[in-house]
């Protein structure tokens, strides 16, 4: 089960209204709310049934006006964490999915949910389904010095870890002989040790300033208590869990008292046999306490051989949570990488500023550059797992490799429309721009639904049907669709459009456009300047790379001069567009907040050596993690609604394109809302690629079939940009003479 934090939606006061009450229910899973009073004190709960059955008793009653004292179960379950009792899971039955957990003056403090594996230190979900959570064991690797405890937790911060913790001894009530360093019949093991913790040990009033600083630091304190004074001492400054040394597994009085707490417990087991870990998983069961198993081999280091991994499998079955952790006292953090591989879900590591210093930890430790090369590797793994039930699906850069490298069912011979399509009549040539060959077999037999030319590519449509453009769409703003120069023509014959935008590949550079366009048309017209251009060159005109970047600089206004030289046959359009990916993605990782300042700034003087007489420059908006044929690439200028609003108020000449998928890319990842973030910047809108996403890397995906809420959309749009042109720019949309964007305009027709 999770224990999990507060919700409001999941607690409501004994004085507020039923009508209160029915909008709380609404908007949680459960359907249940708990009535406390007005000191915080469980009363009872309410369901929809509850309500039910009090209006029936009371038909003459108000919603909005009666309490929900009055209609509440005032005996619900709940579970009092501050006492032993019964396991917790004991109290669920049919019916009954979630309890409320009490402190011992009747509080509310946290619910615990039977369907949900895990609990919550503060704010930090550990469970099945939540992020690794990373552990910076310090211990007494601070050598006694405060700051050097909290240099340490600099450096944890600095690592991304979740956690920093400390250990807490009174050792005159630990050891026999009250910690004596000077006792000359003690064990050379345990002089050893006496003689390090008295250089080197913390005071109780040191350590909780060095809570405090984790806590200021952003960081979560943690700490083991080693024995039943330090354990107080921790109650009494609020630690919000404890972690249980493996020396401490089998010590079932300190267990008993840790129980008591509440508290959730990671409890690590090495030195415990099998047979004493599910005697001492017994014992906090029956005590209701929430905790954690951690793997471990308590050796300084743990030689590979002795490490025995795969126990974490043995240890979910034994802890019945499901979930597990890893603590290593291995070199390096190879092992850790596997532990997280096979379903860790905390992980404990020594860190130190210096492994030459005195003391056994130091030697197991990882430098600050070696724990956060760690949480980045775990985090890069997490994101690489996935899910292992969630079906295989086509990743966008697979998309790309599988349309330049796969192969497609093509056209060998004319075919008429109305003819019976043959085996006879079918080859399967590269590149895989068209129907897979596996699709072969459902293409037999079907009669053509259109002319296809020899060497033209079979789609879905040979087999589903055509979908045609309309001669007339009717939006209320004006709309077009993306070309190339070589279906320009097709794609604007028999149609209503009120522009094109000229997409541009660097091949596209170097034709003539005589070739393509012979006469002015009636149309207005914008540019999609190319992102990748000959030698493997990806525009970028904020690299810190000044030669790269003036090279980035000649190339766009090579765009820009096309422009120009395009609008001779456009003559309609006045300052044509150039929709422009302006640069500043990185392979290796995101812009720190200083690099973006700086790469906004080479922006802003790049463009002010371009000559933009007559053209407008649209910036698009970015997503997160853009693809380029080199790969994916880490992105975050352009994403953030204040830097853009910022950009253009300081570069008055600069415009935006709101890519409604690359938007939505960023929202999902960095969590803003969409709808928002559009109506913050769209003073600065001129061009829009109206177009659908899904997660943090699914663009272009068939239009109502991510994540964009196009109704919302709409409203958005009609409010805040009622004028502002838009396309449909749907990945590979113009395959087949433009069949994905005519569907997206008929989806869009009824939306927009």
């Amino acid at each position: 089960m999770l224990s999990s934090r507060l919700n409001k939606n999941f607690i409501i006061f004994e004085g507020d209204t039923l009508n209160i009450a029915l909008q709380k229910l609404d908007a949680n899973a459960e359907k249940i709310i708990f009535v406390i009073s007005s000191n915080s004190s469980l009363l009872g709960s309410l369901s929809d049934g509850d309500i039910r059955r009090y209006l029936i008793s009371n038909p003459l009653s108000d919603l909005s006006n009666t309490q929900c004292r009055d209609a509440m179960n005032s005996k619900c379950k709940s579970y009092k964490i501050s006492s032993a009792l019964s396991p917790l899971s004991n109290l669920f039955g049919e019916g009954i999915h979630c309890i409320p957990m009490l402190d011992n003056k009747d509080r509310i403090v946290q619910i615990a949910f039977k369907n949900l594996g895990g609990f919550f230190i503060g704010s930090n979900e550990i469970s099945t389904s939540s992020k690794v959570f990373t552990i910076g064991e310090i211990g007494n690797n601070h050598q006694g010095s405060l700051s050097n405890a909290k240099k340490l937790v600099d450096a944890l911060k600095e690592s991304g870890a979740d956690c920093a913790k400390f250990q807490m001894r009174d050792v005159s009530q630990l050891y026999k002989n009250s910690g004596s360093t000077s006792d000359n019949s003690a064990d050379l093991g345990a002089q050893y040790t006496l003689d390090l913790l008295s250089k080197f040990q913390l005071s109780n009033k040191d350590l909780f300033a060095a809570f405090d600083y984790c806590y200021a630091q952003g960081i979560k304190p943690l700490c083991t208590p080693w024995d039943a004074a330090s354990l107080k001492s921790l109650e009494d400054y609020g630690m919000e869990a404890y972690k249980v040394a493996s020396a401490d597994f089998t010590n079932y009085p300190l267990l008993e008292t840790l129980a008591k707490t509440g508290k959730p417990l990671i409890c690590s087991t090495g030195m415990s046999t099998e047979a004493e870990i599910i005697s001492s998983s017994r014992f906090l069961d029956e005590r209701g306490a929430r905790f954690a198993l951690l793997h471990c081999n308590s050796t300084y280091p743990a030689p590979y051989k002795d490490i025995n991994l795969l126990y974490l499998k043995r240890l979910k079955e034994i802890s019945q949570t499901n979930f597990v952790g890893y603590s290593g006292h291995d070199k390096g953090f190879s092992v850790v990488l596997g532990a997280v591989a096979l379903g860790a879900k905390i992980i404990e590591k020594h860190i130190t500023l210096d492994t030459s210093l005195e003391g056994t930890d130091h030697k197991v430790s990882l430098l600050p550059s070696e724990f956060k090369e760690m949480v980045a590797q775990i985090h890069n793994l997490e994101e690489a797992l996935g899910l292992s039930n969630a079906p295989r699906e086509i990743s966008q850069g697979e998309m790309i490799n599988r349309e330049n490298l796969a192969k497609s069912l093509v056209a060998n011979t004319m075919i008429k429309e109305g003819a019976i399509i043959t085996r006879s009549m079918i080859s399967v040539k590269s590149p895989g721009l068209g129907l897979q060959p596996n699709k072969v077999d459902e293409l037999i037999g079907k009669e053509a639904p259109r002319d296809i030319q020899k060497n033209d590519y079979f789609y879905l449509s040979d087999i589903e049907g055509v979908i045609k453009k309309n001669k007339s769409y009717k939006f209320k703003r004006p709309f077009g669709v993306p070309v190339r120069y070589h279906d320009f023509s097709r794609i604007i014959e028999d149609t209503n459009l009120d522009f094109i935008e000229f997409h541009l590949s660097y091949k596209d550079m170097e034709v003539k456009i005589e070739d393509f366009l012979s006469k002015k048309y009636n149309l207005n017209f914008c540019v999609h300047s190319p992102e990748l251009f000959a030698q493997d060159h990806i525009l970028d005109l904020c690299s810190l790379d000044e030669q790269y970047r003036n090279k980035s600089i000649a190339l766009f206004q090579d765009v820009i001069n096309i422009t120009k030289e395009l609008n001779q046959f456009f003559p309609n359009t006045k300052n044509p567009i150039i929709v422009l990916n302006a640069g500043g993605w990185d392979a290796e990782g995101f812009s720190s907040e200083d690099i973006k300042v700086k790469k906004y700034e080479i922006l802003s003087n790049s463009i002010r050596q371009l000559d933009l007489t007559n053209v407008q420059i649209a910036i698009q908006t970015m997503p997160p993690f853009p693809w380029h044929f080199g790969g994916q690439s880490f992105h975050n200028l352009f994403i953030n609604q204040e830097e853009i609003i910022n950009f253009c108020i300081n570069n008055k000449d600069i415009k935006i394109c709101l890519d409604i998928s690359h938007s939505m890319m960023s929202a999902n990842h960095y969590g803003f809302d969409l709808y928002e973030f559009i109506e913050k910047i769209s003073p600065y809108v001129v061009h829009l690629h109206v177009v659908d996403a899904k997660g943090s890397d699914g663009e272009g995906v068939e239009i109502g079939k991510g994540d964009v809420d196009f109704l919302k959309l709409a409203t958005t749009m009609e409010k805040n940009m009622p004028n502002v042109q838009f396309l449909p720019e749907v990945w590979q949309g113009h395959k087949n003479a433009g069949e994905g964007f005519w569907k997206a305009l008929n989806y869009l027709e009824q939306m927009l």
